[in-house]
């Protein structure tokens, strides 16, 4: 079984060089590095500066370990402790420095090819705040003209794995497009019933005018009736 690497290698590796006699080597070994990054690192030659972590001090070595070895070039530093893995919290995702500045191309590119995915969706993706998403999708960006929308994953902003299962996951919220017909469908035969009830009101108000119009009439004819006799008699 290989022998776990210390929690940070290269700080680990920073502060052996710098403060034992512990061969290259030796320290790349123990540390999981390539022995020419510890060449580097003794050289002051590495493009990125370390501050060097202290592996006695959390328990990931002995004086006694770098002792045997400072002693014996050959011989092959044991772990004394196991670092513990440390696991995620909760919270937005955390991303290098080097990265932040794909962020808008990434979260552009998502708006432009997945509109399903919501903003807290691209919020927790992407690791950004719903206003920088209303901004790119606006268009009120402070950078818009340089953003160019790029595949997040490309961009190592995000995995294809939780890419694909924000899809999957914006899809099942959003209706299918048998649903889209059904609802189409219903109002459609909500409307028509509308315009027969519709119909039908106007068609019994017109009959109800014209009876009303005929009754009107016949009373009419009635009353010049009574009176044309009434008239006839006193002659």
């Amino acid at each position: 079984m290989a022998q776990p690497t210390p929690l940070m290698p290269h700080a680990t590796a920073s502060w052996l060089v710098d403060n034992t006699a512990l061969s290259f080597e030796q320290i790349a070994e123990f540390c999981g590095l390539h022995i020419l990054e510890v060449q580097a690192m003794a050289d002051d030659l590495a493009s990125s500066k370390y501050t060097g972590r202290d592996p006695v001090h959390s328990g990931e070595l002995t004086h006694d370990e770098i002792s045997k070895g400072q002693a014996d070039p050959n011989y092959r530093l044991k772990m004394h402790r196991a670092p513990v893995d440390v696991s995620r919290t909760k919270g937005p995702r955390y991303t290098p420095v080097s990265k932040r500045q794909d962020k808008p191309d990434g979260i552009a590119w998502i708006i432009r090819n997945h509109p399903e995915i919501s903003d807290a969706q691209i919020g927790k993706l992407i690791g950004t705040t719903r206003t920088t998403i209303n901004a790119i999708r606006e268009r009120s960006h402070w950078n818009i003209a340089n953003i160019q929308a790029k595949d997040p994953v490309t961009l190592g902003l995000c995995s294809q794995r939780e890419l694909d299962a924000a899809v999957a996951k914006a899809a099942k919220r959003a209706p299918s497009e048998d649903e889209e017909v059904e609802e189409v469908v219903a109002e459609s035969r909500d409307d028509r019933a509308s315009l027969i009830a519709e119909l039908r009101a106007e068609r019994d108000a017109a009959a109800k005018a014209a009876v009303e119009a005929a009754q009107e009439a016949e009373a009419e004819a009635w009353l010049e009736a009574k009176r044309a006799a009434e008239a006839a008699g006193e002659a």
